[in-house]
């Protein structure tokens, strides 16, 4: 295909998506069971369909469309820069489809409503437990479907239509996503050891006496990460001997609590060990950092009505926050 008919085919799907093209959504399904498949074999025996009726559906969409959505190689199906124009849009005309039935069906008592929510290891632990029980009291034929992870997953998680409502402290926000400014909290991270680690026998601790220290903490780039950093800077030093950087929040407990690692998080996130007496704060002066914690979602189409209830829950709580 020539670059200027390429051209025009992309301009023709994003125009006729913006003036109401009519899709049907068993055409779409197909197209990304494909995709999420990754060949027209395994796609038709995930819908339970023949292989021949699967590509009548795909020729009927690309019909429709005007262009080939794919392109077809011995190892299986490649989206074509068509197909990729009408990826994110198929994915969240399917996911607002899911949403209109299953809130309906719950308003008449055939199904349950899902949350679908994502939040960094410091809203998990406390916040989002406590929100959790209050909808779900109110509203018990809600299910809730969660992520935990660092903001880069969270960010994936509601672009890619994984979950509705996001909870961080984010690095950086992608244009895809809003923030939603009347549901925010404030917590502090410091460093934190073992309860038996060497240096609590120290007096007059500093941030110095940790430098070669073994040190474990979420990766390059993520949230905490940075906020150690600026502490670190804010001395006049440099970065402390990370030796272990992982996602897994109970993998970082852990290393803290029973390898003699140090660790940088909220007290939110070790509550559990503090009560235990395995994990603590290290008392060095200036090396707290705090920060603000948001609710995230995205920008474009409707929050689901169960995601609406959870974020008024997050929001009383976040009110009840700010008045400590």
């Amino acid at each position: 295909m020539e670059t200027h008919d390429l051209f025009e085919n992309c301009f023709f799907v994003r125009k006729s998506l913006a003036f109401g093209m009519t899709f049907d959504l068993k055409q779409l399904n197909a197209f990304l069971t494909i995709i999420s498949t990754g060949s027209l074999g395994r796609a038709a025996e995930t819908l339970h369909i023949t292989q021949p009726a699967l590509s009548r559906t795909v020729r009927r969409l690309e019909q429709q469309v005007g262009a080939p959505l794919f392109e077809r190689h011995s190892k299986g199906m490649q989206l074509t820069a068509i197909g990729s124009t009408l990826l994110p849009h198929a994915t969240l005309l399917l996911r607002e489809a899911e949403n209109a039935t299953e809130e309906i069906d719950a308003m008449r008592g055939l199904a349950k409503g899902t949350i679908r929510i994502g939040a960094v290891g410091a809203i998990a632990s406390l916040i989002l437990p406590m929100a959790i029980g209050a909808v779900l009291k109110k509203w018990p034929q809600l299910t809730v479907f969660v992520i935990e992870g660092v903001w880069d997953r969270l960010t994936e998680g509601l672009v890619k239509h994984e979950i509705d409502l996001a909870l961080g402290a984010p690095a950086e926000t992608a244009d895809e996503i809003e923030a939603i400014a009347d549901c925010r909290w404030q917590d502090q991270s410091n460093v934190i050891a073992a309860t038996s680690h060497p240096l609590r026998r120290k007096r007059k601790l500093t941030l110095e006496d940790t430098m070669s220290e073994q040190w474990a903490i979420t990766p390059r780039g993520t949230a905490p990460y940075q906020q150690m950093q600026q502490v670190f800077r804010a001395r006049g030093l440099g970065l402390p001997n990370i030796v272990v950087e992982t996602r897994s929040i109970i993998v970082l407990k852990s290393l803290v609590a029973r390898s003699g690692f140090l660790g940088w998080m909220p007290e939110s996130v070790y509550d559990a060990e503090r009560r235990a007496r395995l994990v603590n704060i290290l008392d060095i002066p200036g090396a707290t950092s705090t920060r603000t914690l948001t609710a995230f979602k995205r920008r474009q189409g409707i929050l689901p009505v169960p995601a609406i209830k959870l974020l008024e829950e997050l929001r009383r709580l976040a009110a009840r926050s700010a008045r400590w």
